[in-house]
């Protein structure tokens, strides 16, 4: 009778990773019950279930997802278009997203673009899928290079617009953010401030374009004519550049993002003006530091967990066989934190 495998026996004698069949013979069950424990099936007990484990992992087995893929036909896991950015927002929403992605019980591959370029998100989604995913995310859409062929047999859903996607591809829909913007800047008008000015994002990014017609939405609705705005890069250094350009009429100011604010709360200090008693300051994300900053900084603030979750569980709805959905649930709802960067204006 064949002794039963040992660790040792697999390191020593096969030189290879072990597999379900070594899994099985050392676990004593059939490699038909290792399929079902590594492929999460129904109609094994829990006894069972944690035998084959413990062999698992005495063993170091690692199911083999390809070998796995060419006969379910699915790899369980999800490529993600990602910009590559160290800025908060992108690298926040990559995080969040594998988070997800293993919570979900799925493995996660990235792949970055490189800007300038206008075939990179293209590129990207070409390499995921040769790579073996059964969806794809665009975690920061942006015009260039968004127009995708149609044919990439898996489907693919953005946070955002996208040149090439359908709108039920769009897990993230236009005017959220708009929406966001407006309860922002509206926060200023009813402290009595008279206009808002804008710190803008590039335009060339949908998040950017959704900030300014937020805050541009504000003003029309109360009938008033927003003033130009300044144009900002996400950055502290283009707030800071911006704010130099910030006539002295203006009392209060939504940046883009709150790195925006901090370049712009700089440039103000520089220049001999006071937050909030001169000019009031609002920013989008509520980064770590907001709430440290002299004075702590009023922002909108991301829920990147909810939408990373949101965004997956649309893109798994769109998988072949997945359950039909009455209804798509709603995204997280942003939050406007007040504090104390924003206060009504000096009188005259």
């Amino acid at each position: 009778m064949t002794p039963p495998i040992t660790p040792e026996g697999v390191d020593d004698a096969r030189r290879r990773p072990p597999g379900m069949t070594d899994v099985a013979r050392l676990a004593g069950v059939s490699q038909k019950t290792v399929s079902r424990v590594v492929n999460n099936e129904r109609y094994v007990s829990e006894e069972l279930r944690e035998k084959v484990l413990r062999a698992a992992a005495e063993l170091g087995f690692r199911p083999n997802t390809a070998a796995r893929a060419l006969i379910t036909g699915r790899f369980k896991r999800i490529g993600v278009v990602s910009l590559g950015s160290a800025l908060y927002g992108p690298a926040s929403m990559l995080v969040a997203l594998e988070r997800a992605t293993r919570a979900a019980g799925l493995s996660f591959m990235v792949a970055n673009t490189t800007e300038g370029r206008p075939e990179a998100v293209q590129e990207s989604v070409d390499w995921l899928l040769a790579q073996g995913v059964d969806g794809i995310i665009l975690s920061e859409p942006k015009d260039e290079g968004q127009h995708l062929r149609p044919d990439a047999g898996v489907p693919i859903v953005s946070l955002g617009e996208a040149a090439g996607l359908p709108a039920e591809h769009v897990a993230l829909t236009r005017g959220r953010t708009a929406a966001s913007c407006r309860e922002a800047v509206e926060h200023l008008l009813d402290l009595g401030h008279r206009q808002v000015w804008h710190i803008a994002a590039p335009q060339d990014w949908w998040e950017g374009r959704e900030r300014r017609e937020g805050w541009a939405e504000a003003h029309r609705a109360r009938g008033i004519e927003p003033p130009p705005p300044l144009q900002g890069d996400w950055t502290p250094a283009g707030g800071y550049a911006a704010g130099r350009l910030l006539p002295p009429e203006a009392t209060a100011v939504f940046c883009a993002n709150d790195d925006t604010a901090i370049g712009l709360a700089r440039a103000l200090h520089e220049a001999g003006r006071r937050v909030p008693e001169d000019v009031s300051l609002v920013g989008f994300d509520d980064i770590p530091a907001a709430a440290y900053l002299t004075p702590p900084l009023t922002t909108v603030q991301q829920d990147f967990e909810g939408d990373a979750t949101h965004a997956l569980e649309h893109l798994l709805r769109l998988l072949p066989g997945a359950a039909p959905q009455e209804a798509t649930p709603a995204a997280p709802r942003r939050r406007l934190v007040v504090r104390a960067s924003t206060a009504p204006p000096l009188t005259e």
